[in-house]
Order: structure tokens, then sequence, then C-alpha cells
């Protein structure tokens, strides 16, 4: 299982950005997978999640508005849409997979989102 994240880096507040995941090793087109951000200093938190069978989403209520996950079941692709951010969106974004159940066992590297004028 490979999940690599693209799509990071600096932009100012208000601004947009979108976050890529390109997965592979496993079948993507039946599996709940997850966008989890860590802030500097801070723990994990989960940010938004879709089950690529049928495109079912839930976000945490901080992003719900600003954040869109999305997915493209033909190219393996994950993507997270954000707009409107806020300094306390700057955080390591990951990308992490769900092979079996719904809880995420595979990660990628992660891609560090800056939010800063």
């Amino acid at each position: 299982v490979q999940l690599v994240e693209s799509g990071g880096g600096l932009v100012q507040p208000g601004g947009s950005l979108r976050l890529s995941c390109a997965a592979s090793g496993f079948t993507f087109s039946n599996n709940w997978m997850h966008w989890v951000r860590q802030a500097p200093g801070k723990g994990l938190e989960w940010v938004s999640t879709l089950f690529t069978g049928d495109g079912t989403t839930n976000s945490v209520d901080s992003v719900k508005g600003r954040f869109t996950i999305s997915r493209d079941n033909s190219k393996n692709m994950l993507y997270l849409q954000m707009n409107s951010l806020k300094s306390e969106d700057t955080a390591h974004y990951y990308c992490a997979a769900a092979t079996s159940g719904f809880n995420p066992n595979q990660w990628g590297q992660g891609t560090l989102v800056t939010v800063s004028s």
C-alpha cells in the first residue's frame, strides 16, 4: 500500500489549496479514506472522511463549509479542497486509508500546509 500526498504549501489567510493523495496497492474503490492533520506541537486531528464506494462524506465542524473531500476512483485519487484558509489550519496533512473497516491503517508521509501572511 502506498499513499502519496501533494499540494501543500504556503498560502495567505483566506486563500485556497487543493491537496491530492495518490493511492496504490489496494482496492481503492470500496474503502474509507481519511484526511488527518497535525498542527505544530499538537496531536492528530481527524479532518474529513469519505467512503469511496458511494461518496459518503463527513468532516469535523471546524472545516465544514470550507473544506471539501472528494475522490476519483478511475485514478485512485483522493482530494481535499481547502478554501477560506485560516492560520489555525496550519498543519501537516496526512492521507490515510482503511483497507478494512473504518479506522485508518495505512498512512502517507504527509504534506505541510502553512497559512500565514
